[in-house]
Formats: structure tokens, C-alpha cells, sequence
């Protein structure tokens, strides 16, 4: 259930995630493409596949699933999956929401009509924050 709002607002959500690097990079080093094609889509993989050391950019992504998730209040699962969004990054090269149809679906639901994103990364950690406005 979403939290009444005062009038004129338009933040639905926010969410943000903070992740250590070693983390994914063990994940894909157990688990390599299984763990890869469930978490992230092909665009999202096809980006950080293309970089020098692919686990930074996998870790900012994987932040951003979790934080979306945070800012819909619903973690990942049945309601918000794993490939329910994904990070492509718009002409300027910023990170953008896309969502499936489950996603946009649920946006709606939510009232929202579009989702904001915030990434950032080192080498040891990454980070994402979200902000779903009307």
C-alpha cells in the first residue's frame, strides 16, 4: 500500500541500494552466465561485457534492481522481478529505466510516470538511487 501524499506531491517512491563489487563479481565467477541471464538483460549485459572490468558496471545495475524495487515497495520478487527493469543509458550516456510491461504495468498502478536513477561505482562498491515521481 503507497503512503498518502500531501496534495501537489509528486515523489512516489524513493529507493537506493549500496553494494560491494566483490560480491558480484563472485556471483558470476560461481554461477557465470545462469546467474547473469537471470539478474540482467541483454542490453545491460552486452554494456558491461564491452568494459575492461565488466563486475563494476554488473554491480551498479544489480543496485539499481534492488533499488527500484525499494522505491516500489515491493523487494524483488513475484510482483517486481530481476528482468522487470533494466539500465540502458540515454544519448548523453546517463543511466535510463526501461521497464517490462510487468514493470510499466505496476508504474501505473503506483500512479507513477517515470522513474528517476542515480548510479555511481568504484572499484569496490557501487550504488544506486531512485526516485519514482508522478
Amino acid at each position: 500500500m503507497m503512503p498518502e501524499l500531501p496534495e501537489g506531491t509528486n515523489v512516489l517512491g524513493i529507493g537506493t541500494d549500496l553494494i560491494e563489487v566483490d560480491r558480484i563479481r563472485s556471483s558470476i565467477e560461481s554461477h557465470a552466465e545462469r546467474f547473469i541471464e537471470k539478474v540482467f538483460t541483454s542490453i545491460e549485459r552486452e554494456y558491461c561485457e564491452g568494459m575492461a572490468d565488466p563486475a563494476p558496471h554488473f554491480a551498479a545495475r544489480f543496485a539499481a534492481k534492488e533499488a527500484i524495487s525499494k522505491a516500489f515497495r515491493t523487494g524483488i520478487g513475484a510482483e517486481f522481478g530481476w528482468q522487470d527493469a533494466g539500465i540502458e543509458n540515454g544519448s548523453a550516456g546517463e543511466p535510463l529505466v526501461r521497464l517490462s510491461e510487468k514493470g510499466t504495468a505496476l508504474l501505473t498502478e503506483r500512479g507513477g510516470s517515470e522513474i528517476l536513477i542515480s548510479l555511481s561505482h568504484l572499484s569496490t562498491m557501487a550504488m544506486a538511487v531512485v526516485v519514482i515521481v508522478s
